[in-house]
């Protein structure tokens, strides 16, 4: 009785491990970048910013990011951390921050 019990929490624990696991391994790359915002689409949860080269592009926010979204405006120069998968492709926007002038 004792193996049997000692067993499932092993097995329990292990669930644990790897759940916790889960999430950084799916969280991929990020990169930083320092951008001037365009626009906030809040509905559709999408930045569209110039980068640092003044190229505009647009992309999606993720997670805790689209609070943040909620507090910038057209003409902001933010921090933005973005999320790439493995081959490099841009996912998203995990996190945005006032940029220091």
């Amino acid at each position: 009785m004792k193996k049997v019990a000692l067993l499932v929490c092993a097995v329990f624990v292990a669930g644990l491990v790897l759940v916790a696991a889960t999430p950084a391994l799916a969280a991929g790359k990020t990169h930083d970048l320092t951008a001037t915002v365009v626009s906030v689409d809040l509905e559709n949860k999408k930045i569209t910013f110039k980068d640092e080269k003044g190229e505009e592009k647009t992309a999606p926010v993720m997670g805790k990011a689209v609070d943040s979204l909620k507090t910038v405006h057209a003409g902001d120069k933010v921090n933005l951390t973005c999320t790439d998968n493995d081959k490099g492709e841009h996912l998203g926007v995990s996190a945005i921050a006032a940029a220091k002038s």
